[in-house]
Order: structure tokens, then C-alpha cells, then sequence
């Protein structure tokens, strides 16, 4: 017996299993059987009855798998083997076969064998039974060289009656045979079938596509935010990933060889330019840059004073305010006691500075994500071009004061004495 064109037959050809019972008995070729999914299964067994039973008497025979309400269920009832199932029995010989065709991963099951008299409750089952196992074909990647990949055809079954392989690239039929090689280069995709399997091959084998890349949350980044980056793509087998940082002025540091990028607490020096890789033996791929924008509120501003040195009356001074913050801050000029600000602006001129400017000065610089300030104090030297002279005949009058009243205590001295 043959299965149609081309099919792969499994063929139940090993030790026999004898399961028996006061000269009832079935008699299994094989307790064990692993198939490729799409392949043909062929299973049979042998049967004998007690003496004095007439082959006339046997009104039923069939295979299962399930019961119900205690009695077997025939498999040709069964719906998911419907158009797949066919017997063939011999009184004669008293043998059965099952032929399961194109089958599937959900037949993986065990199959008895069970048979009646028209006696009522005259029957024998043959426990255990046939134990089926389907799997699905695999290409395996192996690099032969920098620039030679060689792909097999695999199943997990040991697949009899020496199974043909045909090989598949972009869904169209290139070659025969159990391996494949290909370029490390390639973007195709590859597949294996059995030949004559009714199109149930291996999945496709392929390099991965370019990576997307996705941040979440997606809405705007705060400094001390939970961040997360993934990296994504489609690949077979299945794709490594690599994240990086790009830098201008050196090569990009590696900073993850997961798919997911984590920031529990993300700062303002996490702002810049990410990308990730993704890479399997058959190529590897860039995705595009994303770019993060952490938002911060400024920091503690710092105040400069122009000119550095002593500051005169009528001198030009200059204060200017900066601070680091994401967006850009705005300044506001402030002096101490005063309700309205002096100016606005990062620089502060005062140009004809006098005695009525002395005081406290602070910026205020602001965004949306907060504001902060700095303090300054200004107090002028003197007028411009009298101070060293008034400092000068301060300290010279002093000191002659004190030479008279040493003179005058002298003399009184002299006259008491």
C-alpha cells in the first residue's frame, strides 16, 4: 500500500508488542512513533479471539484516542481527523492499519486499537497502545567562514524511508537535499519542506529587519522619571540586541545587551542620541537614533561682577547671571526690600554707580520645571578719585593728636617736679 504522490510514509516496522487476555489479543508493530507534522503516519496491528468465536461474530473494529462516558470513540467520527483517517482491515488475516495523513502537532497522542462481537459486552482493547509524537521541521544555522552560512534541514524525529528535503527561498523552490548553503550577507528567507508534506515545512529563516525604537512614556522626560527605550525586530532565530549612546568626539559606548534600555531615575546628563543593534548568525541591522530630552528646573544660579576689582562711584558696573536648565531659564533682576524688578535679562548694567545702589542684589532664574536665585552684595569704595586721599589725612590727624597729648603731659610733669 502507498500513500498518494510523493508523501512521506512512517512505517511501523520494529519489535512487535503483544498486549493479551484469556486468547483475546492485539498485537502492536510498535508502541513508539515520532513523525514530522505534514508527513504520513502508518500504524497496524494484528488481532486474535478466543476459539469458538466466529470471524462472522466481529461487528466492529477501530481505532482511538478518546472515550466517552467510558466507551471509545471511533476516530473516524472524530472531526479533527476528518478526511485524514483511513482503515484498512482483514478478517482474513485479521490485521488492521491506520493511515493518518498530513498530520499534525495536535495528533500527538496514543492510539489503541479496540474490537467487538455481536455479543453484548464481548470486546477487547489493546492497552496500551501506539504512542504518536509530532514535531515540526527546523533549519539550523551554522557559519562555516566569515562569509558562508550552512543551513539544515532538522526534525527530532528520526524520520524513516530516508525523507527528501526541499528548499525554499522567498517561497519559491531552489533546491534539494538536506542542507543549504547561503551567503552571511543574505536578506532572503529560507525554508525547508518535506517533499510531498502537503506544505507544512520549517519557519523561515531570515537576518533581522531594520530595529524600531520606542521610549515610554512617550510624553515629555522629567528629571528623577522611570524611562525605558526598546529596541524591536523581526528575526528568525531570534534577534540579540545591543544598546549605545553616540558621543560627537569618540566612539559610542556600549550600555545594554537587552532589548529593553531602563532608566529608574533619569538625569539631565542621560540627554542625547541612542541607537541599539540586532543581530542573529544570518546579519545584523542599525536601527535610526532616538533622542532624549530631559526637562530639569535651573539650578542654583551664579552671579559675575564686571569689573572684578574695587568698584568706585560713577563707575559702569556689570552683573551677569547664568545657570544650567532644560528648557532655557529666563532672569529676573531683584534688590532687596523692592516689590518690582530692577531689570530682566541675563545681564544687570548699572552705568553711573553711587552710594544710592549699595545694597543686596539677587537674580531670579526661571522656567517651567521651577526657578531658583543667587545673592549678591554691592557696596561702593567712595566717591571716584577721593577715597585713598580721605582714608590718607584720617589716619595722619590721628596720629598727630596723639603726639600732643603725649607733649603737654610731659611739661605738666616738669612743672610739678
Amino acid at each position: 500500500m502507498s500513500p498518494s504522490a510523493g508523501g512521506l510514509v512512517v512505517f511501523l516496522l520494529s519489535v512487535q508488542v503483544i498486549q493479551s487476555q484469556d486468547g483475546w489479543r492485539v498485537n502492536y508493530r510498535q508502541t513508539d512513533v515520532c513523525a514530522a507534522k505534514g508527513s504520513t503516519v502508518y500504524i497496524s496491528c494484528y488481532y486474535t479471539y478466543p476459539p469458538g468465536i466466529d470471524p462472522s461474530d466481529i461487528k466492529d473494529r477501530f481505532w482511538f484516542t478518546k472515550e466517552k462516558d467510558g466507551e471509545p470513540v471511533d476516530l473516524k467520527t472524530d472531526s479533527e481527523y476528518s478526511g485524514r483517517v483511513t482503515y484498512r482491515c482483514y478478517s482474513n488475516s485479521r490485521s488492521c492499519y491506520l493511515l493518518i495523513t498530513d498530520v499534525r502537532e495536535s495528533d500527538s497522542a496514543e492510539y489503541k486499537f479496540t474490537f467487538m462481537t455481536n455479543k453484548p459486552g464481548e470486546k477487547y482493547t489493546g492497552s496500551p497502545g501506539v504512542t504518536l509524537s509530532v514535531t515540526g521541521l527546523q533549519v539550523q544555522v551554522r557559519r562555516l567562514n566569515s562569509t558562508w552560512l550552512e543551513l539544515t534541514c532538522h526534525s527530532s524525529c528520526v524520520l524513516s524511508d530516508r525523507p527528501k528535503y526541499v528548499w525554499y527561498k522567498n517561497e519559491e523552490i531552489i533546491k534539494t537535499g538536506s542542507s543549504l548553503p547561503v551567503s552571511s550577507a543574505s536578506t532572503d528567507r529560507y525554508s525547508c519542506y518535506l517533499r510531498g508534506s502537503c506544505g507544512h515545512g520549517s519557519p523561515a529563516v531570515y537576518g533581522p529587519q531594520r530595529p524600531s525604537v520606542s521610549v515610554s512614556p512617550s510624553a515629555e522626560m522629567l528629571e528623577g522619571d522611570s524611562v525605558t527605550l526598546t529596541c524591536s525586530t523581526d528575526a528568525n532565530p531570534a534577534a540579540n540586541y545591543t544598546w549605545y549612546k553616540a558621543h560627537r568626539t569618540s566612539d559610542p559606548h556600549l550600555l545594554s545587551k537587552e532589548p529593553h534600555l531602563v532608566f529608574s531615575s533619569i538625569q539631565s546628563s542621560d540627554s542625547g542620541r541612542y541607537f541599539c543593534t540586532a543581530e542573529n548568525q544570518l546579519g545584523r541591522k542599525t536601527s535610526d537614533f532616538i533622542s532624549i530630552d530631559v526637562k530639569y528646573g535651573p539650578q542654583r544660579p551664579s552671579v559675575s561682577v564686571s569689573p572684578s576689582a574695587e568698584m568706585l562711584e560713577g563707575d559702569s558696573v556689570t552683573l551677569t547671571c547664568s545657570t544650567d536648565a532644560n528648557p532655557a531659564a529666563s532672569y529676573t533682576w531683584y534688590k532687596e526690600h523692592e516689590d518690582s524688578p530692577r531689570a530682566s535679562g541675563q545681564i544687570f548694567t548699572i552705568t553711573d554707580f553711587t552710594a544710592e545702589h549699595s545694597g543686596n542684589y539677587y537674580c531670579e532664574a526661571q522656567n517651567e520645571m521651577g526657578r531658583s536665585n543667587s545673592t549678591l552684595r554691592l557696596i561702593p569704595s567712595s566717591e571716584k578719585g577721593g577715597s585713598t586721599w580721605s582714608t590718607t589725612t584720617t589716619v595722619f590727624a590721628s596720629i598727630s593728636a596723639v603726639f600732643l597729648l603725649i607733649i603737654i603731659l610731659a611739661v605738666l610733669y616738669i612743672r610739678s617736679h
